[in-house]
């Protein structure tokens, strides 16, 4: 069995156990998927080589934007109109999109402030901001942090809980990734919080079929706050809010 059929096979076997679970990467497409319209212009933040513009299939009045330039080069929708820079100063006017996504980028955010003020400006007012990201309350994203420190054994370890491949693998900070550092980045920005949820899901350490059986008695046993992943979204204040 691959990974991704492993990651899938366990994510199964978790919603039979929790019936109405709903894994983070399909609640963060949903959420996206709520506000666009055939007329919205869209930001993919670290757009990286997919991800959402690919599941939702539209890339009409889409932006990716990433600082890899062999990511961009490598994208999988080809006609998607692509930007190499990094998340600090982005190379758009002021209010240009309506939705600006993140997923798995504010975990590698080394200036966290400069970025969320660069998302405000170039949203509309009324605007929004949607990520996807680790919680640092958890254990697993904890050890990533020590082990960043050793970056030899970091991707090997992102590579197992995320399945990505050592390509995809950069480094991380996760200073941007409590629900208390993101409402402090956001209130000095100029973001107001619309919705934020905290996403158990042992899928991702389910290695073997013991180690998936200890991470979700581990997901009944941390607080809320705790669980693995953080999806959430933002508006942009305008001067009636």
């Amino acid at each position: 069995m691959g990974a991704d059929d492993r990651l899938e096979y366990y994510r199964h076997r978790y919603a039979t156990l929790r019936p109405g679970w709903e894994h983070a990467t399909a609640r963060y497409q949903r959420w996206i998927a709520a506000r666009l319209t055939s007329d919205s212009r869209v930001l993919d933040l670290g757009c990286g080589r997919g991800g959402v513009v690919e599941r939702l299939g539209v890339t009409g009045h889409w932006c990716g934007c990433d600082p890899d330039w062999c990511s961009l080069k490598e994208h999988r929708r080809a006609q998607l109109a692509r930007v190499q820079a990094g998340s600090e100063r982005l190379p758009f006017a002021d209010g240009v999109f309506d939705i600006v996504i993140a997923s798995w980028v504010l975990e590698h955010l080394l200036c966290p402030p400069h970025t969320f003020s660069e998302v405000v400006r170039v949203l509309r007012p009324g605007g929004r901001f949607f990520f996807l990201t680790p919680n640092l309350r958890h254990p697993i994203p904890r050890l990533s942090r020590r082990l960043a420190r050793l970056r030899a054994l970091q991707p090997q370890l992102v590579a197992a809980v995320y399945r990505r491949a050592e390509a995809d693998t950069f480094p991380v900070y996760y200073r941007a990734n409590t629900f208390e550092t993101l409402e402090q980045l956001a209130a000095h920005a100029g973001l107001h919080l619309v919705q934020m949820e905290w996403v158990d899901d042992p899928s991702y350490f389910a290695w073997t079929e013991g180690v998936f059986r200890l991470a979700v008695c581990l997901e009944t046993l941390l607080p809320f706050t705790w669980r693995v992943h953080l999806v959430g979204e933002y508006i942009k204040r305008s001067n009636d809010f």
